[in-house]
């Protein structure tokens, strides 16, 4: 759907740089998506993954998958690529579809509508749950206890309901201190 280069707005490699790759095309179909025009993946044209990772190397030496939901595709030729040029390959998934790739982060973000494959959840570096609702904290503890003794646990309030979340996040990571808050901070410093 689109590449560029920008900082790493949320979970745990906020702050860093890196060159993100959009990929068009998902059926998970979250209410609160801040990224709809992704869904539908003809209204993107595809482009040759050789293309992409000769613009990443250009800006950066990580790169960051997400979507839509990338694990729609096979993700196995470009990762490897990208490998070959030294660059880290990190995801961003529901976990809804099977693993394909080499990845060095792989950052879970499950939805209710589609649940993750189990595989996937001993493979998360990262869960980040996207909190909406009092109910979202039930759903991130059932979804935790799937996951690796070494997956970094993140709260992170939905744009649009962060003035009412946030402060219940704050309280629940005090009380729940495995898990730590991610705010979306590119929103925060308007960069894309």
């Amino acid at each position: 759907m689109e590449e560029f280069y920008t900082i790493q707005g949320e979970g745990f490699y906020t702050g860093m740089a890196a060159y993100f790759i959009r990929i068009g095309g998902c059926d998970v179909g979250c209410h609160w998506c801040d990224v709809k025009e992704s869904w539908n993946a003809d209204l993107h044209p595809p482009t040759h993954a050789n293309l992409i990772v000769e613009n990443a190397k250009k800006y950066a030496n990580t790169v960051v998958i997400t979507g839509g939901e990338p694990l729609m595709w096979d993700m196995n030729y470009i990762t490897q690529r990208l490998q070959s040029k030294n660059i880290k390959t990190n995801i961003e998934t529901s976990g809804a579809y099977k693993l394909s790739g080499k990845w060095d982060w792989i950052c879970l973000s499950p939805k209710k509508n589609k649940l993750p494959l189990q595989e996937i959840y001993q493979e998360a570096n990262e869960l980040k749950m996207i909190i909406y609702n009092k109910n979202d904290f039930k759903f991130a503890e059932d979804q935790a206890s799937n996951v690796n003794e070494h997956c970094e646990l993140f709260l992170q309030p939905e744009w649009s309901n962060r003035e009412k979340m946030t402060p219940q996040i704050v309280d629940y990571v005090m009380e729940n201190p495995k898990w730590k808050i991610s705010l979306q901070t590119h929103k925060y410093l308007n960069i894309p």
